[in-house]
């Protein structure tokens, strides 16, 4: 065979795969996919922590529970198909979506201008958190001024350490995921961890850290979480949306937030109240 021809079958072959629909390559979702492609696929792919309990974390067995494997759980119900819960953490949860390994996140996703601009936000959000420091019972520090020049362990890609940062003066030393910095903060690497304070909530639920550990101030930044498809997936964007509602007017969250030994937030609470009675 000619050189010639050799590329033309090449670009041939390139031509064919490339028409070959999103859904043929297995395990694999797309912006394009929508509602009826997840519903033909039978599965719906949630990106979710594991390592942030208790809104995703994994039991004795392995599988990833939590209060927003529920929420997925729950989608998947509404939609008729399998659930798939892929661990994700916050370096690399953007990216997932957008490379179609995910059909959405629920993945304690602050809202941010600069996420809306690349992935496609669920309104209304689905939670909202404040910020806050684990710190040993024995630091004597009751107010975020005395964190000046103290090492604060943080996890990677979180968007408060810069604010944290500049505001208070504390060291950031950030680690991937929140096992590490927690480890770290064992270690006596750091002073603190500053994380999202109902993650920390929960892990003062452990009794290895609740003997020793406290949230003595008061949490700063409160920022609402978002649920997150591709963008251009607007027929699932517009399913998300109606559940979230619904979540809303049912007091679904305010009944997980309990199930999972956390105080329900305010702003749960304000959305119940706001949903509860509306009409549609």
């Amino acid at each position: 065979m000619r050189p010639m021809s050799r590329r033309l079958l090449t670009n041939a072959a390139l031509a064919a795969l490339a028409a070959i629909p999103a859904l043929a390559w297995p395990g694999r979702a797309s912006a394009a996919d929508g509602v009826d492609a997840i519903k033909a696929r039978g599965t719906l792919i949630v990106g979710v922590k594991a390592d942030y309990k208790p809104f995703g974390f994994r039991d004795p067995s392995g599988a990833i529970i939590g209060l927003e494997p529920d929420l997925a759980a729950d989608l998947a119900k509404r939609l008729g198909v399998k659930l798939e819960l892929v661990p994700v953490v916050s370096a690399n949860r953007i990216e997932f979506l957008q490379q179609g390994k995910v059909d959405l996140l629920i993945a304690t996703l602050s809202d941010k201008p600069e996420r809306r601009r690349v992935v496609q936000a669920i309104d209304p959000q689905y939670y909202s958190d404040f910020v806050n420091v684990l710190l040993p019972k024995t630091a004597g520090i009751t107010d975020w001024a005395q964190l000046k020049g103290k090492p604060l362990c943080a996890t990677s890609g979180a968007w408060y350490n810069k604010d944290v940062a500049r505001t208070y003066g504390a060291e950031i030393v950030a680690f991937d995921g929140s096992e590490k910095p927690l480890f770290a903060l064992k270690q006596g690497n750091c002073l603190g961890y500053v994380y999202d304070q109902s993650m920390l909530q929960g892990k003062l639920l452990d009794d290895d850290w609740k003997a020793g550990y406290a949230l003595p101030l008061k949490g700063i930044l409160d920022a609402p979480w978002m649920m997150a498809v591709a963008l251009g997936n607007t027929t699932l964007q517009t399913m998300v949306e109606d559940a979230t509602k619904d979540w809303m007017k049912t007091g679904f969250v305010v009944a997980g937030e309990r199930r999972w030994g956390i105080e329900p937030t305010a702003y749960s609470k304000a959305m119940h109240e706001k949903y509860k009675n509306a009409t549609n």
